[in-house]
């Protein structure tokens, strides 16, 4: 009998697929992750994994990973914010954390596979996008270890997210489960990034918003408050039609502002690939936010960096965010936005 261990949040996902599993007849143990100070979020989590365990009758292990969490997370997160840049923390906590600590943890239980409730499908050598296209979370995981990704099991790629609660609800033990609200995309921000910003650093603070041409022609309450393409917050001298953020200069506390034709980008440079393939010249798809929908493109690789041209213009393209390669729905690598 083959073990797996899975990764359980306390959500309908991942106890979902724990079931599957132990139907499958598989061996397998749970872990829950405990990684913020949110302390009512873990022991709302907690409490829900651990009547899991008891309705499948299957081991849970708590695994403290705060620390961790906070150098390869959090603080990275703050960072990016305090660079300019728009960061994406759960990329990081997907390859440091989750196929990271989690999954040295699993090894060291025995196991021959670890399993999660993520939406994206598996062959044994290659990762593929959902079959829910709506929910596929393949973007997230485009900087996992190479080698482990053999190892691993995604039990609802191939099921949309809506049959997954109906069926959940069929079961009694998992129907409380399957019937609460999602939770976040981002798990330790619970209202909004801002809210997270400001116990750590001072964020509020007047500077000046310029023109492309480098004139002053407004005002702003702080640069980390803003996001490339964002239109409002800031004021303007005289606008007669929308403006977006094109450019946050944090060093001296600017943004640049323009109309949204000037916000569109053809050209697209990725820095710290991590590829799945050999290739180094090639056609592909891009998504270069998480909601974003794939763009034609061609790829040109020089070590660990791309360079990258869209057959179509991208809109409010932002350092710090990922660029995720496909080629059709098979995932074959990607890199971070500079």
């Amino acid at each position: 009998m083959k073990k797996v261990i899975i990764g359980l949040s306390g959500g309908v996902d991942s106890s979902y697929s724990a079931y599957l599993l132990k139907k499958e007849g598989y061996e397998v143990e749970g872990v829950y992750l405990k990684l913020h100070g949110r302390e009512k979020y873990f022991i709302e989590n907690r409490d829900r994994v651990l009547k899991v365990g008891e309705f499948l009758n299957i081991p849970i292990h708590i695994l403290d990973l705060q620390n961790r969490f906070r150098d390869e997370v959090y603080q990275p997160f703050i960072n990016s914010y305090i660079s300019g840049e728009t960061p994406n923390p759960c990329i990081n906590c997907n390859r440091e954390i989750k196929f990271g600590e989690f999954f040295n943890f699993a090894e060291s239980l025995g196991a021959d596979f670890i399993a999660t409730g993520h939406y994206l499908q598996h062959d044994g050598k290659f990762l593929y996008e959902a079959e829910d296209k709506s929910k596929d979370q393949s973007y997230f995981l485009f900087d996992i270890r190479k080698e482990i990704v053999t190892k691993l099991l995604f039990p609802l790629g191939n099921m949309r997210k809506e049959i997954v609660k109906i069926e959940a609800k069929k079961i009694p033990q998992l129907y409380e489960i399957a019937s609460q609200k999602e939770s976040s995309e981002i798990c330790f921000v619970e209202n909004s990034y801002i809210d997270i910003l400001k116990k750590d650093v001072n964020i509020d603070f007047d500077g000046d918003v310029l023109n492309r041409a480098g004139e002053v022609v407004g005002k702003h309450n702080g640069y980390m408050h803003y996001t490339i393409g964002k239109r409002r917050g800031f004021t303007l001298k005289v606008a007669h039609e929308p403006h977006y953020v094109l450019e946050i200069i944090s060093e001296k506390n600017q943004i640049v502002v323009g109309k949204r034709e000037e916000l569109a980008e053809y050209k697209v440079n990725l820095r710290d690939l991590n590829m799945f393939i050999l290739e180094k010249e090639f056609s592909a798809s891009v998504k270069l936010r998480f909601r974003s929908r794939p763009l034609n493109c061609f790829v040109k690789i020089s070590g660990d960096s791309a360079e990258i041209e869209l057959e179509e213009p991208i809109y409010g393209l932002a350092k710090g965010q990922a660029g995720v390669l496909y080629i059709e729905d098979k995932l074959i690598g990607g890199g971070w936005i500079y």
